[in-house]
Formats: structure tokens, C-alpha cells, sequence
């Protein structure tokens, strides 16, 4: 079978095109909840996170009776002076609540107050963290940073590697990859509640390594192709480089996809999103890179070309080329 890469580039680009446009929608959606496109974790904004089990999950004999309401732990909290915090229940015996930076008094209190309502907690699985608003800003910072100097350099490399045209096609194919699961993310946050960390910015940064890998492994192929079938057109020679590297970039996403996919299923719940992150930025990478970069390059070029043929006929044919006013007013 012989994939038509670029005859079907509208239905790929229509593709990316809605699954961007669903991204924007839940990241504005998002803007208006939370003030940011995703929603942050304690790593980003501060404050303390504590995550209690009932001591009934260590032995599995929690009853129908004992679920932790979202409600009941709300009231908990608005007796606290903590009624605005997000509350997340896990699993029906698990509670995830994310506050304002508390002292060791006010968590010994609060905890005091859910364990008197609620029920007798673990305290093997009892996990509070705490991160200063300060600390929190600075990792946002340096993620961000970190992001855009692997943005700059990956142009430079592809730059020299290639052409400038190639370098700006990846860079798209990479801003694809990352808006999308990030949008992912968006809506996981908008529906589930799930906040970002500090892991989803060393997830995007894995993501656009894998991915301009892919890509370059295609643009590779172009430019060898271009040299062998020296007169075909440009949309010949994607096809034919897309085809003979097609098979690499499957077996290459699926074998990274598995494991990632182990991992999230059984590597707990501090990895699992992480490993959910991965799963989504590989897979668009390898779309990306055989359905959007390749095919955004093709287009470009036979822009180019249309632009050159049809100066050439212009000259062939005698027609004068258009003086310029300013030109008339320098030589008189």
C-alpha cells in the first residue's frame, strides 16, 4: 500500500486544523476557571497539597457507607476558612486538597477536623507537600525558558543541517505536537481536575526531541530523494521519501508508545500522567512529522516554484519590468 501524502494534505492539515481549534476552546475555557490555559499545580502557584486515604483501603474493606463526598469535605473546609479550595476525590477513599500555604498548626487542624468527620485516615499513605509562591514562579519560569532555548536551537541545527524553509516547517510540526497536548491536558484539567506539574514541562521536552527526530529522519530522506530523481516534481519526491520511511516511523512510535502505555497503566499515579503526556506528544510527532511537515514543505516549495516559472515566462516573452516611483525620482 502506497500512502498519497500530499493528494489528501487538505483532510491531514483539516485534521490538525480541528483538533487545534478544540485545543484553543478548552484552553480559554480554562483561562476563565483558573486565570491560566492549563490548569496549574502546586510546583507552579504554591501553597500545600494534602492527599488522605482511609485507612480502610490498606486492607480493601471500605464499604459503600464510607466514600468520601466532595460536599462533606467542602463543608470541612469552609469551617477552616478554606471553602475555595479544590478538592479532588480519588478512587472513592481518597482525597486530594490543595490550599493556601498552611503551618504545621493549621494542617494538624485541618486534619483533625477531616478525620473526626470523615473517618480515620492511614497516615503510611498520607502525602503533604508544600511549595512557596516564590519557588513556584521561578519553576514556571525556568520551564518556559527551557522550552524556548530548545525551540531556537533546533532552528539554528536544522538551519545549517538543511535550509532555513526546513528549519521553519519543523518548528511548525513542533508547535503542533505541544499545542496539542497541551490542549489534551486543558480539557483533563477542565473535566477530571487534573493539574499540571513540573513533570508535564520535562514531558514537552521529551515530546520535541522525539519529534524533530522523526522529522529529520523525513527531511533527510527528501533531500536524498531530490538528489537521486533529479526533474521530478517536489510533490513526487515527498511521496516517495514519506513512503520509504513510513514503515521506520510506525515501528519506532509504536515500540516507544508500549512501554509508556505500561507505565501508565501500572507505574502509579505519580507517573501516570507523565506517561500520558509522552504517549500523546509521540504519536502527534510522528503524525506531524509524515503528515504536516512534509506536506508544508512540499506546498512551500511549489510556491517557489511557481514564483521563479513565472518570472522566467515574463522574461522570455519581453515583458519590462514595472519602474518603481522611486526609482523614476533618483535617476531624474
Amino acid at each position: 500500500m502506497r500512502l498519497q501524502v500530499i493528494q489528501q494534505r487538505g483532510l491531514w492539515w483539516g485534521i490538525s486544523g480541528g483538533a487545534i481549534a478544540i485545543s484553543l476552546l478548552a484552553m480559554i475555557l480554562s483561562f476563565t476557571q483558573f486565570g491560566a490555559p492549563l490548569r496549574p499545580g502546586l510546583d507552579f502557584i504554591g501553597g500545600t497539597r494534602l492527599q488522605l486515604s482511609l485507612d480502610c483501603t490498606t486492607d480493601n474493606s471500605c464499604t459503600e457507607a464510607q466514600k468520601i463526598e466532595v460536599g462533606q469535605v467542602r463543608d470541612i473546609l469552609a469551617d477552616q476558612g478554606l471553602e475555595n479550595s479544590p478538592i479532588q476525590v480519588v478512587e472513592d477513599y481518597t482525597v486530594s486538597i490543595r490550599t493556601p500555604t498552611l503551618d504545621v498548626e493549621e494542617r494538624t487542624q485541618l486534619q483533625e477536623a477531616l478525620t473526626e468527620e470523615i473517618g480515620n485516615f492511614d497516615p503510611d499513605t498520607t502525602q503533604i507537600d508544600t511549595v512557596g509562591p516564590t519557588i513556584g514562579a521561578a519553576l514556571f519560569v525556568s520551564g518556559v525558558k527551557a522550552l524556548l532555548v530548545s525551540f531556537f536551537g533546533i532552528v539554528v541545527y536544522l538551519s545549517f543541517r538543511f535550509k532555513f524553509d526546513y528549519a521553519v516547517f519543523a518548528i511548525v510540526a513542533l508547535f503542533h505536537d505541544v499545542f496539542l497536548t497541551a490542549g489534551v491536558f486543558s480539557i483533563l484539567g477542565l473535566t477530571l481536575g487534573l493539574e499540571i506539574d513540573s513533570l508535564f514541562l520535562v514531558a514537552l521536552l521529551t515530546i520535541i526531541g522525539f519529534s524533530v527526530n522523526d522529522t529529520v529522519v523525513i527531511y533527510d530522506r527528501i533531500r536524498e530523494t531530490s538528489q537521486i530523481e533529479e526533474g521530478a516534481s517536489i510533490d513526487q519526491i515527498v511521496n516517495d521519501a514519506v513512503n520509504q520511511t513510513l514503515t521506520r516511523s510506525i515501528n519506532t512510535t509504536v515500540t516507544t508508545v508500549l512501554p509508556l502505555l505500561a507505565i501508565f497503566l501500572f507505574g502509579g499515579e505519580t507517573l501516570q500522567f507523565f506517561a500520558l503526556a509522552l504517549i500523546i506528544g509521540f504519536i502527534s510527532g510522528a503524525y506531524s512529522s509524515i503528515f504536516i511537515a512534509s506536506t508544508a514543505l512540499a506546498w512551500w516549495r511549489e510556491r517557489q516554484e511557481k514564483t521563479i516559472d513565472w518570472n522566467t515566462e515574463e522574461k522570455e516573452e519581453g515583458v519590462e519590468p514595472v519602474v518603481q516611483d522611486s526609482q523614476i525620482s533618483d535617476e531624474v
